[in-house]
């Protein structure tokens, strides 16, 4: 069975340092490569913590497999914003448009629980209720009921 390692780096900003240099060393592969394969495959998501899993084959080869930012972090790329708040019942940090949230819903599809894109976006919608986020300018809590109302007629 291939060994694997598993790390979370920074998107398109990975380094032969820690913690790549060290876990990849002892299997034979060329850091240098690997980094550059791994920053190639996260550039989109520069910013931002991205979980990467390399696998070593046989003859030192390897494969990658890029997962992607947790929902908060694209929450807080797409409000342009650096943390969350700190009082999110009370304190609102920024706001994001229902396209937004549809675009994250779309990336974390296989991240995410339920059938249906709606499903999957409530859950993006209920991710900004602990993050301090509005929704197209409503209390993220407002929106849900909203949409329940509105899938119950």
């Amino acid at each position: 069975m291939p060994e694997q390692v598993s790390v979370m780096v920074e998107g398109g900003k990975a380094n032969p340092g820690p913690p790549l240099g060290p876990a990849l060393g002892p299997l034979g592969l060329n850091v240098g490569q690997v980094v550059a394969a791994i920053n190639e495959k996260t550039k989109g998501f520069d910013g931002m913590k991205v979980p990467v899993v390399i696998k070593v084959g046989p003859n030192r080869t390897f494969t990658l497999e890029v997962g992607h930012p947790p929902t908060a972090a694209l929450l807080l790329k797409e409000a342009k914003k650096e943390l969350g708040g700190g009082k999110a019942k009370h304190e609102v940090i920024g706001n994001v448009s229902m396209a937004q949230v549809k675009k994250i819903a779309e990336i974390k599809t296989d991240d995410l629980f339920g059938n249906s894109i709606e499903e999957k976006m409530n859950q993006v919608i209920g991710t900004c209720t602990s993050m301090g986020l509005t929704v197209d300018g409503k209390d993220p809590r407002e929106v849900l009921k909203e949409r329940k109302a509105s899938k119950e007629k």
